[in-house]
């Protein structure tokens, strides 16, 4: 079996544990009463909240962490990043404690495939349609960083902190099946939101995509690569993707803000935050290599970093000169 194919099935089996271990609870729970339930039974039925993140802990952060030290590479939860959210919307909906505005469960639910499947398109066209291929470039530079320590760090730095991100952004989705409440105007205001982020970051990534692919083709013919991509979306913004990918998750804040549950802004504040130091790290790392450093201090000069805005002053001299 090649490691393509291996990887494929391993992370197909990966997260059935949680998913064999729920549907058998929504079994037993539909087939006996309140008062039948075992203690374990009935402790997932008072704490759909607590059981998610139990989940999450013992099958992602305990399972792939274990996998991910046996394969020498923490490449799933990549993966995994664009299913989980997909996964836990269907869990808050199905959950029997659950209630909630049918018509706008299903319009989130939708919304969250849509997010899900343009991200898992995105990523898998990036690493050539191959399973694992490689980790993430954060993942490595910690590896060397910490060397013998890494692979006990990396369970903190790599999946407890994904816990934290992934349940905390994922809030809103909880809210939205734990209140019934009709539909309004900001619901659709929130839709537009995440569909216009959604929107957004499938064209910036399939520019960026164009330009990389590009530039492996002069490589490939011996031609000096183009430093910078500065056309499309990436002319009036150094990171359209990420402002993409905010908009979305601020928008599944506004629906839970709009049924009185405005504290889930948490989880998509501190995932902000994170880009922000994410977007600090990119930039760092774009500068260090040398064909390109001079042309992108030139282009954070007169870009935005997030928010599309025309070219400073300097820039547009330039461009008339050119």
């Amino acid at each position: 079996m090649n490691r393509n194919l291996r990887n494929a099935v391993v992370a197909f089996l990966a997260p059935l544990p949680s998913i064999v271990f729920y549907l058998t609870f929504l079994s037993n729970y539909s087939s006996s009463s309140d008062s039948e339930l075992s203690s374990i039974q009935s402790w997932c039925l008072n704490h759909p909240l607590l059981l998610a993140n139990l989940l999450f802990f013992l099958n992602v952060n305990v399972l792939f962490w274990v996998i991910g030290l046996l394969q020498s590479s923490h490449w799933m939860i990549d993966v995994y990043w664009t299913v989980i959210p997909v996964m836990l919307v269907h869990y808050f909906a199905s959950h029997p404690l659950s209630q909630y505005n049918k018509l706008r469960s299903m319009i989130v639910i939708t919304l969250t495939w849509i997010w899900s499947i343009r991200l898992t398109h995105n990523y898998f066209r990036r690493e050539n349609w191959e399973w694992g291929a490689r980790e993430d470039w954060r993942f490595n530079d910690l590896r060397k960083q910490y060397g013998k320590h890494w692979w006990w760090l990396s369970f903190f730095s790599v999946y407890v902190s994904q816990q934290i991100f992934l349940i905390g952004i994922c809030l809103p989705l909880y809210v939205i099946h734990s209140i019934d409440e009709p539909l309004n105007i900001w619901d659709f205001i929130s839709s537009a939101i995440c569909l216009t982020g959604i929107v957004m970051a499938y064209f910036a990534d399939t520019q960026l995509h164009e330009f990389v692919t590009g530039n492996q083709k002069l490589k490939e013919q011996g031609k000096p690569k183009i430093p910078n991509l500065d056309s499309g979306l990436w002319r009036y913004s150094r990171h359209p993707n990420y402002l993409g990918e905010q908009l979305w998750w601020w928008g599944l804040v506004i629906f839970a803000w709009n049924l009185g549950q405005g504290w889930t802004l948490i989880g998509a504040l501190v995932n902000t935050l994170c880009l922000v130091y994410v977007t600090i790290l990119v930039e760092r790392r774009m500068v260090k290599q040398q064909y390109r450093a001079e042309a992108y201090r030139a282009y954070q000069k007169t870009t935005s970093v997030w928010i599309p805005w025309f070219k400073s002053h300097a820039a547009a001299t330039k461009d008339k000169n050119t």
